[in-house]
């Protein structure tokens, strides 16, 4: 056997042992070995994509909703490079990945040899753990490396603590393909009853216990772990529960729904500054909420690694990786005056939509009312989740994710089929327009792959829309060119082109309708972004003039 082919081999099954499912591949030259040794191997499911950046973001999608290490395997050279964005997101955003770049061995590298660039290191400080595999050579001690340095790759990148990116850089000298010789030095298998070593998983942190209060409030972001467990404490104690979409508690009697307009309501923000604010995961998308919790006297931020912990406004006081919130005794004045104000500004913010017609918020809103129990939703990083923050009403039963680590629209229509894919039930994803087509590979489908069952559901307003709400508008003459970005394109056309099935949609009571189906499909919604400014300046003032009314009855 040659020594190429023994270390891919070793390195799948190693994996597979450790508990690797799906893996990414990106074809080439130089992977052959890798390539080959999964297609043999029939305990992985196997996806093959022709652009290294959608199948990077294949992999995001499929470990961010499985929540375990997906492998995405590349060849050498600027293939690697495209892995970047993907590698940044998953490092942000604490998405378990193990990369495998093929590479050149050393005497290759510097001499100007074809597809030959510095691959050490290459991914910079957005992986937790790297390593320089070494050319492989037939030769005793070989297999307790590799398959004990796969555990390692595994474990670092499960976590549980800190999940990430991990990168293995793996240099392949030719031959590349197996030569039909299946002799080695030594045995290449592996442990009798499982992977090579076992991680032993470290006992739940000690809680912080807090002092009981009523006037507490738990706000939760992306990436929020352990969600129910804290839903129910801050219920016992009376708190209210402002959640982002994507943070997964915007269910329940104590969710408020309409917190982004009830704290840009100054008169609102002032009174109800609380006792104590506990945060999980990575809020970042009301400014209003930003701009509360810098005020905030108690600020304690749950992160379950303290060596990183998400804090944009410099306002934590306490950081722990548990925390428990106590039965409180006392009257519910402080949940109720949340409760009353979000009603008021639901109310509000309805009316609104309603009157609206075919509006984004409207969209968004009406999108998650439709979606079915079981149903996960992707959405995109820009505008489409910040109206389902503004629009959205509280609801249980489905799952909502977005790639907000670094909040890029690109590979987003790659990370929602990954997700898709993962998901045990129906799928779908809301997008913008240019979200879409920055990333139009990702419909790209071979004819043996796993096709997943996602609904894409485009707004269309000819541009990038969230430039309209921004100060850059008031710069009219470089404007609809610089942050506008008008495309003119037909998406119809680029469904044909991938043979996608397609609708568009030119009512919203078409809506239901026109997702229906199975696999990949398109529904389209057109909008215009000028109206889009107007509805959410009604959006504002009309939840605004509510929330005053309330506080002043």
């Amino acid at each position: 056997m040659n020594p190429a082919t023994a270390l891919a081999t070793v390195l799948v099954d190693e994996l597979v042992r450790c508990g690797l499912t799906d893996v990414v591949l990106a074809p080439g030259s130089r992977s052959a070995p890798l390539a080959m040794a999964l297609h043999a191997e029939s305990r992985v499911r196997l996806h093959v994509r022709i652009d290294e950046r959608s199948a990077s973001y294949l992999a995001l999608g499929l470990a961010k909703r499985s929540e375990r290490p997906v492998a995405l395997i590349c060849s050498s050279g600027t293939a690697t490079a495209n892995f970047h964005p993907a590698v940044i997101e998953a490092a942000e955003s604490g998405v378990p990945l193990l990369v495998l770049t093929a590479d050149r061995p050393p005497e290759l590298r510097g001499t100007g040899a074809n597809q030959t660039i510095d691959q050490l290191k290459m991914y910079g400080s957005a992986t937790r753990w790297f390593a320089e595999v070494g050319v492989p050579e037939d030769r005793p001690g070989q297999v307790a490396y590799w398959r004990s340095l796969a555990c390692r790759a595994y474990q670092r990148a499960s976590g549980p603590a800190d999940p990430g990116p991990v990168h293995l850089n793996l240099a392949f000298r030719e031959p590349l393909i197996p030569d039909g010789d299946t002799s080695w030095c030594e045995p290449l298998d592996g442990g009798a009853n499982g992977p090579w070593v076992r991680a032993r998983v470290a006992p739940p942190p000690i809680a912080l216990h807090l002092p009981p209060t009523r006037r507490g409030v738990l706000v939760v972001g992306d990436g929020a772990a352990n969600v129910r467990r804290y839903v129910a404490a801050a219920g016992m104690a009376g708190w209210p529960v402002l959640s982002e979409p994507n943070g997964g508690a915007r269910y329940g009697d104590h969710a408020v729904s309409t917190y982004h307009h009830l704290l840009s309501t100054p008169e609102f923000a002032d009174a109800h500054q609380p006792d104590v604010v506990v945060t999980l995961g990575r809020p970042g998308l009301s400014r209003p909420l930003l701009s509360w919790l810098r005020r905030a006297g108690e600020h304690i931020v749950v992160a379950p690694d303290l060596g990183r912990w998400p804090d944009p406004t410099r306002s934590a006081t306490q950081v722990a990786q548990a925390v428990e919130i106590p039965v409180a005794a006392g009257d519910d004045s402080w949940l109720h005056a949340w409760r009353h104000a979000d009603r008021a500004a639901r109310t509000a913010v309805d009316e609104v939509l309603d009157a609206s017609g075919l509006s984004e918020p409207r969209l968004a809103r009406d999108l998650v009312d439709a979606l079915p129990n079981g149903a996960l939703l992707f959405c995109g990083s820009s505008m489409p989740i910040r109206d389902l923050d503004q629009a959205m009403r509280p609801r249980r039963g489905i799952r909502l994710m977005a790639n907000r680590g670094a909040s890029g629209i690109d590979g987003l229509v790659s990370t929602a089929m990954g997700a898709a894919l993962a998901h045990n039930g129906p799928s779908y994803a809301l997008l913008g327009d240019l979200t879409f087509l920055h990333d139009q590979n990702g419909l790209i489908l071979g004819p043996r792959e796993p096709r997943p069952d996602v609904c894409f559901v485009v707004v269309n307003n000819d541009g990038g829309g969230i430039f309209s709400l921004l100060p850059q508008a008031a710069v009219r003459d470089p404007f609809e060119r610089v942050f506008g970005t008008p495309h003119g394109v037909d998406l119809g056309y680029v469904a044909a082109a991938t043979g996608t099935p397609y609708t568009l949609v030119p009512d919203l009571s078409d809506l239901p309708k026109a997702m229906r189906g199975e696999g990949p499909r398109i529904v389209e919604v057109r909008t215009d972004r000028e109206e889009n400014v107007r509805v959410h300046a009604r959006l504002r003032e009309a939840a605004q003039a509510a929330v005053r009314a309330a506080l002043a009855a």
